[in-house]
């Protein structure tokens, strides 16, 4: 895991303000494209972590992109606009929430300002309102719960760039970003790493479709997957 430099905080009249670290570098385009070729639940297979647990998908669709990460107490969602402003063409706005699942810091003008700086989409661990203004954007959303009950821009507390926890997950600033509407999930790691496990991926999924087509052709799922060799008869 690589290191990350924690932000120092910005003071005005001894009050600690939002905390801004270091944005983090662009993943390779090689990995981006391979990973939209793949889906969540195909790694799902093949290894149990980095997954993002008990979030909604507000309408399916591929999410792939780069992970810039922001983190609020409860209530105050000041550095959730100020992180917007760190968002490029197809980043992935990740809120740590600090265990708050009833209370929405993505709403209809977060989510359209998102959009606007050309991000792919948007993963909160709280609540997500404004859903009927949210669904017809460009913008996928994982969400814990759909909530009236909203948060407010005080500028106590927040950090931008930062690890945080999502789902019992952590995502480092810069981390690659997979979701479908299955699920979604982060990964970490070298380059080279996540496209060997893109292509082991890719792979498995180019399998599926022979057993498609062995399935088309008769043969029982059991048979093509070893489960047979289970059965115990009297």
């Amino acid at each position: 895991m690589r290191a990350v430099a924690w932000p120092q905080p910005h003071t005005k009249e001894g009050m600690t303000l939002i905390r801004i670290g270091e944005r983090p570098p662009a993943i390779d385009e090689a990995v981006l494209a391979a990973y939209r070729k793949i889906s969540p639940s195909t790694i799902g297979h093949m290894r149990d972590s980095g997954f993002m647990k008990g979030l909604h998908s507000l309408k399916g669709g591929k999410l792939v992109g780069r992970a810039i990460t922001v983190k609020i107490p409860h209530l105050d969602s000041a550095a959730v606009h100020i992180a917007v402003n760190e968002l490029e063409a197809g980043d992935v706005l990740v809120v740590d929430m600090n265990g708050d699942t009833d209370r929405a810091a993505v709403g209809g003008m977060v989510a359209y300002a998102t959009q606007v700086r050309g991000a792919a989409g948007v993963i909160t661990d709280g609540g997500i309102t404004d859903v009927d203004e949210i669904r017809p954007l460009n913008l996928q959303v994982y969400y814990r719960s759909i909530t009236a009950i909203t948060t407010r821009g005080l500028g106590i507390e927040g950090d931008i760039h930062v690890p945080v926890s999502i789902g019992g997950a952590v995502v480092l600033p810069g981390d690659l970003i997979l979701g479908d509407g299955s699920g979604v999930m982060v990964l970490h790691g070298p380059r080279d790493d996540l496209l060997a496990l893109a292509d082991e991926a890719y792979e498995r999924e180019q399998r599926e479709i022979v057993t498609k087509q062995r399935l088309d052709s008769g043969e029982p799922l059991m048979n093509i997957s070893g489960a047979v060799k289970y059965i115990a008869r009297d």
